[in-house]
């Protein structure tokens, strides 16, 4: 059973703090918001971002994620955040998709893989079956692969493929597995043309990490998630990050 965010002391949410002048006065006064030691009990601090966050609370999540950027960096991060959280991104929610956007606005350009294209089709077979089966084609470096994955959904034949695609050249994929899946249409008025946003669990055996995507396209929302957890994965794993 996965442990709940919520828990007192322990879970993920207990030392969460959201909002400029709360953010701020953290880093000020710890003990002003928390009787504890985060530490002492296994924890440490987490500070949230959304569209309420200002320079402080970029600046402190930067720091957390051990990244520098400077005031041009931050104030350009601020306006891009508030833009994607205003298209359905909830960053809350996705620490790993943050950290990779805040990597990029310091100038992180890892090119570790390159998505030419992919495609997914699903087929209904006479006996109700249904059959998925997705084709990726990639660069790494000056190699293109293509590799064709079958799952029993779009999500999971997307994830077979482009780990057949790209494993070569990254075996400790091996050890990145998806653990959870969920998705939200954020305007349930539009029906089926719904803006979709997709939150994606993975985990090395060690950690676990959110990414998320958005897109009117659920297929399209979900590998944008599936990738930034890839990369957070190799992120993870040491790979070169220049």
């Amino acid at each position: 059973m996965p442990p709940m965010h919520q828990q007192p002391y322990v879970g993920k949410s207990a030392f969460a703090h959201k909002a400029g002048l709360h953010t701020s006065a953290i880093s000020r006064r710890a003990d002003s918001y928390e009787h504890v030691d985060p530490a002492a009990v296994g924890n440490h601090t987490r500070f949230l971002v959304s569209d309420l966050s200002g320079r402080a609370t970029i600046e402190l999540k930067a720091a957390e994620f051990g990244i520098e950027l400077d005031g041009a960096a931050v104030s350009d991060l601020v306006d891009r955040l508030k833009r994607l959280e205003h298209e359905g991104y909830h960053y809350e929610a996705a620490d790993a998709s943050l950290e990779i956007l805040m990597r990029e606005a310091s100038g992180w350009n890892p090119d570790w893989f390159d998505v030419e294209s992919f495609r997914v089709v699903t087929d209904r077979r006479v006996d109700r079956s249904f059959d998925t089966e997705a084709t990726v084609k990639v660069l790494v470096g000056d190699q293109r692969r293509v590799a064709v994955g079958e799952g029993n959904g779009p999500v999971n034949s997307l994830d077979s493929a482009l780990r057949q695609a790209i494993g070569e050249f990254y075996p400790e994929l091996t050890r990145i597995h998806l653990t959870d899946y969920k998705v939200r249409v954020l305007d349930s008025a539009a029906a089926t043309a719904a803006v979709t946003r997709v939150l994606i669990d993975q985990s090395d055996g060690e950690e676990v990490w959110t990414t998320i995507g958005v897109s009117e396209n659920i297929i399209e929302a979900s590998w944008l998630a599936l990738r930034d957890g890839l990369y957070y994965g190799l992120l993870r794993s040491g790979h070169d990050q220049d």
